[in-house]
């Protein structure tokens, strides 16, 4: 397997655990508290998801693929890093907005990855 199949099925992983948080959240509103029993470790989950996803992007850029997904990556996981302070510190205003800014580009991320035309930044 290439290290861009391992991009994308990391990619895929992390758009799909990053997904499950608005449902967790969306379940304590709803009056059950598992919602954020789940809420709070899937969170964790997805940081060294978000980490491993990185680490995998920079040895395929490395290997001649393109630079931008390391870079889409490092701006994930420092979104990431943030939108975990400002849970921890009940700061709603900006771990909501932040949490719907990173489901969306960890989603567009996956999709962009997995596209056919995303092979080398070098032709041959």
């Amino acid at each position: 397997m290439s290290w861009l199949g391992v991009l994308r099925g990391v990619a895929v992983l992390h758009a799909v655990a990053v997904c499950v948080q608005p449902i967790a959240i969306g379940i304590y509103l709803n009056g059950a508290t598992t919602g954020l029993q789940v809420h709070e470790p899937v969170g964790l989950a997805v940081s060294f998801i978000g980490v491993a996803q990185l680490l995998v992007a920079l040895v395929y850029w490395r290997l001649g693929g393109r630079g931008v997904a390391a870079l889409i990556s490092a701006l994930i996981l420092f979104g990431e890093s943030i939108q975990i302070g400002m849970g921890y510190a009940k700061h709603l205003a900006i771990h909501i907005p932040l949490g719907v800014a990173l489901l969306g580009t960890s989603v567009c991320f996956a999709a962009w990855v997995c596209r056919r035309t995303v092979r080398t930044a070098v032709a041959a």
